[in-house]
């Protein structure tokens, strides 16, 4: 009898913890890889973007937290182009599950940093005040992992030969959610009941 209450304990957590991966005192950690391309054909173009994330749920829904980019463009006989950043990023997702994907989540997201975009040979080089915001989504394939998709706009601001560069940006990437001290203390006072 006491393996069958355990048992029912530990699904009932797994229950709770799988409705609380956005939810005040957790952690989310991950990244998103954008515009991966590895040309075959002439001219041979790689180039890779990569951007990891933490952020800390300050109250359920919303995080704030940290991010670094790198990125890096090269073809044979061209330019080679390399961008970079840091700052700060925020997060608000929305209060319930999107009826389409019952494991899904909208969310916007905004960033404020350090960046720049450089290119070689005299390119348009500019290094200044990195800003991005957008909507995303994340498919939770388990309680504490997301798949997410993010389309956002970029600008950058400052000096070098050009003085300011914007895109729109499509990425995809995981995040996982990992149980702040509430919810971890939680699941310890449910099992040793």
């Amino acid at each position: 009898m006491k393996k069958f209450l355990a048992t029912a304990i530990i699904s009932a957590t797994t229950i709770f913890a799988a409705n609380a991966q956005i939810q005040k005192g957790n952690v989310m950690v991950g990244g998103n890889l954008t515009n991966i391309n590895l040309g075959l054909d002439d001219p041979k173009i790689f180039s890779v973007d990569i951007t990891p994330k933490a952020a800390w749920f300050i109250q359920d829904n919303v995080a704030v937290g940290g991010y670094v980019n790198f990125g890096l463009k090269t073809a044979k006989n061209s330019s080679t182009t390399t961008s970079y950043g840091v700052g700060a990023l925020g997060r608000y997702y929305t209060g319930k599950d999107v009826e389409v994907l019952r494991h899904g989540r909208l969310f916007a997201e905004a960033t404020v940093g350090i960046g720049g975009v450089n290119v070689s040979n005299g390119g348009g080089n500019t290094n200044g005040l990195n800003l991005s915001v957008g909507p995303g989504f994340a498919y939770f394939i388990t309680p504490n992992i997301g798949l997410e998709t993010l389309l956002k706009y970029n600008g950058l601001v400052g000096f070098g030969s050009a003085t300011t560069q914007n895109n729109l940006n499509l990425s995809f990437g995981f995040q996982i959610y990992l149980p702040g001290q509430r919810t971890a203390n939680k699941v310890k006072r449910d099992v040793a009941n």
